[in-house]
């Protein structure tokens, strides 16, 4: 039996992460990690030159099950 696993899915469509999260909680931690990489520059730019505040950036972000041990990013 596959144990079910979590991806954290960028304002992008694609996983911030090349390995799934063990845990639903463990996703959720991640995602204050993923969203300090974009302090310097004040905000995060989407691929369609969308700027969404840092604030708003985790309410953009999506944890969804997986049961693959890879991201679609690796």
């Amino acid at each position: 039996m596959t144990k079910k696993m979590y991806n954290v899915i960028s304002p992008d469509g694609f996983p911030i992460t090349c390995k799934p999260f063990a845990s639903e909680q463990k996703a959720l931690d991640a995602i204050p990690v993923w969203c300090g990489r974009f302090k310097n520059q004040g905000y995060y730019s989407t691929s369609n030159r969308q700027k969404i505040s840092l604030k708003e950036l985790p309410d953009y972000l999506r944890v969804v099950p997986t049961e693959s041990e890879f991201s679609l990013c690796c």
